[in-house]
């Protein structure tokens, strides 16, 4: 099992924490303020973030896109799929350009500035790698991640926000721009819309244990800004396909109960997505599932993804017990090599699924 960290220590243990060796370390260096000035004054603007966007990446980049645009700038999204077909339905007019990693392009014309937002790693960032390197000195950055690389060199990093796009909206207020900006004549792909798709879904819709108060008085400034949270909810959570819930059901068979039954471990082959026609987008919220049962304390998901040669992992874990111990999931995907929240984290390995389903069940305490 996982070490348990106490409540009052929300940061890695130095004898136990693996060491990473960054240039510069990766924290805040500029200001929301000094960002959106930047912004305010670029001619052409593109925003990315990192590959298989969720619902606060593509939030995210939604957002400053929006925001670009109210103040008269050029500005163009470019994200490597996949993406679920359910967040590009709030893409709306942006310019938002997906890329396949199959067959990978890098982003075509000039551009003043790149703004990288809900990840600061290059793991993350592998297709647009190189067009970013030749941008040097014209990258900015927005995360609430607390592991990352010298990506941008100016950068807003606040792990204390629920989401990303509760750190951008910081930058959309120091730019000036009406949060209803971008809306159309029913209110829908507005800054503020955009924003709340990030908020809402980093927060499990406002049930994780980043959903404070901050994240509910953002909430409700969204919502009187003309957010359709009934609309959006559905969209999201109740849309899905035949083949996703097959997914699921396949997931739920592979359930392994782990230290003494206080961690659950997942297991989707690339069998399963083949034989039950699912998509590997759709394997979203799916580690969610068996932190129902009581006595799980951390849950993870091994996906095999055959296409790019990978193994990817999840990890989720619950809040601090009546003892005030919990499971630092970002502790725990870096062990593999990945990262992420306290509570959310997750990692890509390249090694046969049986290995790596192992190594995942010992690092459980399994």
């Amino acid at each position: 099992m996982p070490r348990l960290a106490p409540r009052t220590s929300h940061r890695p243990d130095p004898a136990t924490a693996p060491v990473t060796i960054r240039p510069v370390p990766y924290q805040t260096n500029a200001t929301s303020e000094s960002l959106a000035a930047e912004l305010k004054s670029a001619r052409r603007v593109l925003v990315t973030t990192h590959q298989k966007p969720d619902g606060d990446a593509m939030g995210s980049v939604l957002a400053v896109v929006r925001a670009c645009v109210a103040c008269g700038v050029d500005a163009e999204g470019w994200v490597v799929d996949p993406c679920e077909g359910n967040l590009r339905l709030f893409e709306g007019p942006s310019k938002v350009t997906h890329v396949d990693p199959r067959a990978p392009r890098l982003p075509e014309g000039s551009f003043d500035l790149a703004v990288v937002v809900d990840t600061g790693a290059w793991t993350q960032l592998e297709v647009f790698a190189p067009w970013l390197r030749a941008m040097s000195g014209r990258v900015i950055g927005l995360d609430h991640h607390a592991r990352g690389d010298e990506v941008a060199q100016r950068r807003v990093i606040e792990v204390a926000c629920g989401s990303c796009t509760a750190l951008i909206v910081r930058l959309v207020d120091a730019m000036g721009v009406d949060l209803r900006a971008g809306a159309d004549a029913e209110g829908r792909y507005s800054i503020a819309e955009s924003l709340y798709m990030g908020l809402a879904t980093d927060t499990g819709w406002f049930r994780f244990p980043n959903a404070r108060a901050p994240e509910f008085a953002l909430a409700a400034r969204l919502l009187e800004a003309g957010v359709d949270k009934d609309m959006m909810y559905q969209q999201f959570e109740q849309s899905s396909r035949a083949e996703r819930v097959e997914l699921q059901a396949r997931a739920l068979s592979s359930l392994q109960m782990v230290a003494g039954g206080r961690a659950a471990l997942m297991t989707l082959r690339a069998e399963d997505f083949d034989e039950t026609g699912a998509l590997l987008e759709e394997t979203a919220g799916i580690v969610n599932i068996p932190m129902e049962i009581a006595a799980v304390r951390v849950s993870s998901l091994v996906v095999e993804d055959a296409a790019a040669g990978i193994v990817k992992l999840s990890f989720r874990s619950k809040p601090a017990d009546a003892n005030g111990d919990f499971i630092d999931t970002n502790q725990l995907a870096a062990r593999f090599g990945g990262g992420g929240h306290i509570h959310a984290s997750g990692a890509k390995q390249k090694a046969p699924l049986g290995e790596v389903v192992a190594s995942v069940r010992a690092a459980l305490g399994g």
